[in-house]
């Protein structure tokens, strides 16, 4: 593919640097912290990034859906992918910057001033990680942003688009607007559930977002904390997949796909039960002879090979979703995730290699 005179992929989140220590079990002790969580920043946590710059830091571009931006364009061509979120007018958001440039992600941000670039203390014990963030100017983004002729235009031409879970917490108005613009147009509209809090405490949003989804992803905690406020405590993983995947759908042409990842073990994928036969296999290569849902086996990693398991589930997110934009089938993009997915687990923070390996089986 050349290089697109347009995004293919929108990518909308938080921006945020991650700011990473190791060996944080005091931390986690003093702030009352679980040691494989993530949680937006209350009051009593604010001390914390003053508190770990002071020892030895690791910075690394993060928040969830850049860093599955930077995925989606590992796997595709350069310029194929664009991100848009709010960031402040400084080092933090230049940083931020030079990874996307470095990586192919064209940058689209709303720069809000006086505002610092959100942050997040990264929280590394063994191979757990707790993510405590501040957003600061992620939470000032404005659905005006999405008005601008620069931002329209790319809105208009995308043909995937991505919604972290992360920015509901604040942007369900300008989720919500997007999702409705590509599920009208046909176009394939995903979102992340990102971390159980999402599902908890932002059910009202996540529910309002859900009908203009084609497609769900999530984890193993995540899935179970969407059935515990749906009253589903008691279902197994396969049988939330399968309610998600069921759920109301603007588009009832495509199939909602959910996947639910399980860090080392099998990747479940459920989907709705389509409306005409056609629309079971688009961009999903699923046939009538294939279990629902469908479980992919995780190549196994031995414990030397995990250095750091923060983003993990963002690359398999983005790299599922480069290889989606890519046309490739439904086994291919799962099995691109997650070797991205287990690239990222193998460094420091949300990173892949470069120069790039080529991570598509076909």
């Amino acid at each position: 593919m050349s290089a697109p005179e347009y995004p293919t992929v929108f990518c909308i989140g938080n921006p945020l640097l991650d700011i990473q220590v190791n060996n944080a079990e005091q931390y986690l002790e003093k702030y009352g912290l679980k040691s494989n969580d993530a949680i937006l920043a209350e009051e009593k946590h604010m001390p914390i990034y003053d508190e770990i710059v002071k020892g030895e830091v690791t910075y690394v571009a993060g928040g969830a859906a850049q860093n599955a931006a930077r995925a989606a364009a590992y796997v595709l061509p350069p310029k194929h992918v664009v991100y848009v979120g709010a960031v402040g007018k400084d080092d933090l958001a230049e940083q931020l910057r030079a990874a996307n440039d470095k990586e192919g992600v064209q940058s689209a941000y709303q720069v809000t001033e006086g505002a610092q670039t959100g942050a997040c203390a990264v929280l590394l014990t063994g191979h757990d990680r707790s993510l405590v963030t501040t957003l600061r100017a992620a939470e000032t983004f404005s659905q005006d942003h999405l008005q601008k002729p620069e931002i329209k235009v790319l809105l208009d031409h995308a043909k995937y688009f991505y919604i972290g879970g992360f920015f509901l917490t604040h942007g369900i108005d300008s989720a919500v607007e997007i999702a409705k613009h590509a599920s009208h147009r046909g176009k394939v509209v995903t979102v992340n559930l990102s971390a159980p809090f999402i599902p908890q405490f932002f059910k009202v949003q996540l529910d309002q977002l859900l009908p203009y989804v084609d497609i769900v992803i999530g984890n193993e905690s995540e899935a179970a904390a969407y059935a515990t406020a749906q009253g589903m405590a008691d279902s197994s993983i396969g049988q939330i997949a399968s309610a998600i995947a069921n759920l109301p759908k603007a588009n009832a042409s495509r199939p909602r796909l959910v996947l639910i990842t399980q860090g080392a073990n099998a990747t479940l994928v459920a989907s709705s039960s389509p409306s005409s036969p056609e629309s079971a296999a688009i961009k999903a290569n699923l046939t009538n002879s294939d279990p629902n849902p469908k479980t992919f086996p995780v190549p196994k990693l031995s414990d030397d090979q995990i250095v750091d398991t923060n983003g993990a589930g963002d690359m398999f997110a983005g790299g599922f979703l480069g290889a989606l934009a890519l046309g490739k089938t439904l086994d291919v993009c799962v099995e691109t995730g997650h070797k991205l997915g287990q690239m990222c687990v193998s460094q420091v923070g949300p990173t892949l290699k470069y120069p790039k390996e080529n991570v598509l089986c076909q």
